[in-house]
């Protein structure tokens, strides 16, 4: 065999490995979300937002008067935050302080699980967020202040904001440029980090109402604000806030976001399902999958290491057998749920955990 033959089967050999390899690649990326991962713990009270801390490596989820928390990767409980509770928390992973969205909110070591002091907030907290370009967390409230700005280092309040109406869930792009969806007026606010003011409102105009759930593609500079009525997901620029397109959704908007690594959007849902919406480019976008969770999965968080979602729900414990004691823990003393619209009331019931993923 000459040289040139050699050649020419080494090149066709290096051809078809480099075409299974992107043949494997693409396989990989097409396979569709399932429950990767799921846990239960027996609690009480209601429960609203949760949050997976990728680089911690940990979930956390405000349930009663405290918040519980979990190892990401397992599920598995590992601790508690007691005389707390409330709908959110935000992590700042610089100073290790944790925030939860209640009244007054409570900041946490987030490595030592210890209470380091309660700061009064106006206003009912309920969503929750850290900015990272100025590092201070955003606490948002139904009712004005709409929203509480807070310095991790010392809890100290940086300063107030009005948006004009209820908010429910904020993204930063990590610029200066926060959007938070105001529900109760049907539009995206974008905040200036800097000077903490309004400089815009993006209204859904009738594509979409009571939005919910919020991604941000930061790259791209695209919003997705998953709504109520209907139930459709508003894709618009960031920019200037023009409508790109809508898909529709497979239930009321509860929670949301993106995931820049996959290009995809997501939103949890009351009704048991979550939907997955694939960015093809700028301009193009589809819903990809619809996924069965759980009843009352509402809120959803992303564990941006494992590209995994995250979804809770409550369901009640069964009801004892006639004539035995209850094998649900009673309420503690003083022990109540976090309240809210969307909070919920909760008695004796399991906490699940869902990580989805491929």
């Amino acid at each position: 065999m000459n040289f040139q033959n050699i050649l020419l089967r080494a090149l066709v050999a290096a051809g078809v490995g480099t075409l299974a390899c992107g043949l494997a690649r693409t396989a990989v990326a097409a396979e569709p979300y399932k429950i990767v991962n799921s846990s239960q713990t027996m609690g009480t009270g209601g429960i609203d937002y949760v949050y997976a801390d990728s680089e911690g490596r940990r979930i956390y989820v405000p349930r009663g008067n405290q918040i519980l928390v979990f190892d990401l990767d397992t599920l598995k409980q590992v601790g508690s935050i007691t005389n707390s509770g409330g709908h959110g928390v935000a992590v700042d992973p610089k100073t290790h302080h944790g925030f939860s969205s209640s009244s007054p909110v409570t900041m946490f070591d987030t490595t030592t699980l210890e209470l380091i002091k309660k700061i009064p907030a106006q206003g009912g907290p309920d969503g929750i967020l850290f900015e990272p370009a100025t590092e201070r967390v955003y606490v948002l409230s139904h009712r004005a202040p709409n929203v509480t700005v807070i310095d991790p280092n010392d809890g100290s309040i940086a300063g107030t904001i009005d948006l004009g109406g209820a908010p429910e869930q904020g993204a930063s792009d990590g610029q200066g440029h926060v959007y938070i969806d105001v529900e109760s007026q049907d539009n995206i606010a974008v905040v200036d980090a800097k000077t903490l003011t309004v400089t815009a409102h993006y209204p859904l105009q009738g594509k979409g109402s009571g939005p919910a759930g919020l991604g941000l593609d930061a790259k791209n500079h695209i919003l997705f604000a998953m709504c109520h009525d209907p139930q459709v997901c508003v894709i618009l620029s960031a920019d200037d806030g023009k409508i790109i397109t809508t898909l529709p959704l497979a239930g009321g908007s509860d929670g949301g976001g993106f995931n820049p690594n996959t290009m995809e959007a997501f939103s949890s849902h009351g009704n048991g399902t979550l939907t997955i919406i694939k960015e093809n480019s700028p301009t193009s976008f589809e819903v990809e999958q619809t996924l069965e969770t759980k009843q009352g999965g509402k809120t959803c968080s992303l564990d941006t290491k494992k590209n995994q979602i995250i979804v809770i729900a409550t369901e009640r414990a069964p009801a004892p057998a006639e004539g035995t004691a209850s094998a649900a823990t009673p309420p503690a003393s003083g022990d109540q749920p976090a309240g809210g619209r969307r909070g919920g009331r909760g008695g004796p019931g399991f906490l699940d955990i869902l990580a989805i993923g491929r």
